[in-house]
Formats: structure tokens, sequence, C-alpha cells
């Protein structure tokens, strides 16, 4: 004899319940993927893409990179690091800083940027730290260099400079950096609106730290040039600080 089967009076989930529920995990996951992408992106690292050619050879254009933003804030930065900044005012034309014109591009581009899937690059610059607050920068010495506290600096190894000419910068110049802010120039010399073409301006041509983003520690594309990205620190070694000139 079988046990006659009593139906359970508990309802069964219905099919649309199910999917509900199923959405709303998918959406849980989505919102927090988007909150650590953010985090990252804020206090982290940073994606950035290269629009110009004043860091040729060393980054070219439509090279894609990684900034540090984390590690900088308790080890400061250094003579030879190439870092990304915020336009002090001025650098940048207006048309680099607009973004796109249809509105609905520019809040795609504007999330995107936000979780860190597009690159930043049109509103940022990237140049190489030659002088940090209170060094003396002068330019050029008998035999083409720049000089950082009274001591020439040896930048061959990752200058691009016209054929036949050893000369640091065409232009002469002669700052001390105020507190709080870094005398800055791009490795493609004669293609680059750094420091030394901004000193008519009210900054002087210096980029406030508080501008400056973070150091480029990686290079993620192209793929055949893929991996960590060495400064050029070694060229200010024998540099002393401000205070021992």
């Amino acid at each position: 004899m079988t046990a006659e089967h009593v139906p359970s009076d508990e309802p069964r989930p219905s099919r649309g319940r199910g999917f509900a529920s199923f959405l709303r995990d998918i959406v849980v996951i989505v919102v927090v993927a988007v909150v650590i992408s953010v985090l990252i992106k804020t206090f982290v690292v940073r994606s950035f893409y290269i629009p110009s050619a004043s860091m040729e050879d060393t980054l070219m254009t439509g090279d894609r990179i990684l900034v540090d933003e984390l590690t900088v804030r308790w080890n400061e930065y250094d003579r030879g690091d190439v870092v990304v900044f915020e336009d002090p005012g001025g650098w940048l034309p207006s048309s680099a800083q607009s973004g796109p014109e249809n509105p609905i591009a520019a809040g795609a581009d504007w999330v995107l940027r936000a979780v860190g899937l597009a690159p930043d690059g049109d509103d940022h610059l990237v140049k190489r730290i030659i002088g940090l607050p209170g060094d003396h920068v002068e330019c050029c010495n008998a035999v083409g260099q720049v000089e950082v506290n009274g001591v020439g600096v040896d930048e061959l190894s990752y200058l691009r400079l016209p054929d036949g000419s050893s000369l640091a910068s065409a232009d002469d110049f002669d700052v001390t950096v105020p507190e709080d802010a870094i005398w800055v120039m791009g490795d493609n010399r004669n293609r680059s609106q750094d420091s030394r073409y901004h000193a008519q301006q009210p900054g002087g041509g210096f980029v406030p730290l508080e501008n400056v983003v973070g150091r480029v520690v990686l290079l993620t594309w192209p793929f055949d040039r893929f991996g960590p990205f060495h400064g050029g620190r070694d060229a200010f070694v024998g540099v002393p600080s401000a205070r021992d000139e």
C-alpha cells in the first residue's frame, strides 16, 4: 500500500518573482562594481592616454598609461618623475577642455571615465618634473644642460632633440620654484608647451602640487611596450636639495 500524497500548502515561487530576484542581484552587483571602480580611480590608479607628441620618444601619441595616485600621498615626488596634472589655467586651448558637444555623447563619456573604462587625457597634461619646491632651475650652462641648484643635469638618455643639437632648451630661463609647486618640461623639448612657455601667466609657469594627479607607473598600450614605466630619476642623482645649495 502506498502512502497517500498530501499536497503542500506552501505556495511555489512564480517564475516572475524568480526573475525579479535575479534582476535585483544583477543591479546590486553592477552598482557595487561601479562604486569600487570609482573609488579605485579616485584614490588608487587612473588611466590616461597621451594626446600629443610633447613627451616623445618616452611616451608616444596614443599611448595608454596608468598613474599611481596612492603611494604619492606619503612618498614625495622626485625630480625626473613623469607626472600627470590638471591644467593650472591657460595651458590648454579651450577646445581641448570642451568635450563632446552632443549631450548624450558627453554623458556616456563622463560615465565611462568615471568608472575607469575610458582613459582621460584631453583636459590633463603629462610632463617630467625638473624642479621641486625651492629649487633654483636655469638653462642653459656651457654644455647646454639644465642646471638644478647649481648642478648640470645630463638628460640625453630621454630627451628628443633636433639633429646636431645638444641644448636641453632652445629658450633660456632662470627660476626659483615656489613652495607647493613644481617646474615641468616635456622630453620632446622643441615641441612641448611646458613651464617655459607659461611664465607670463599668473602662475608663472609653475604647477601647483594640488593639481598633480599622480606619477606614471605603467605603460598599458601598445601591448608590445607593456610594462612598468621607469622615469629619469638617475639623471638627477647628483643634484642637492634646495636647502643644501
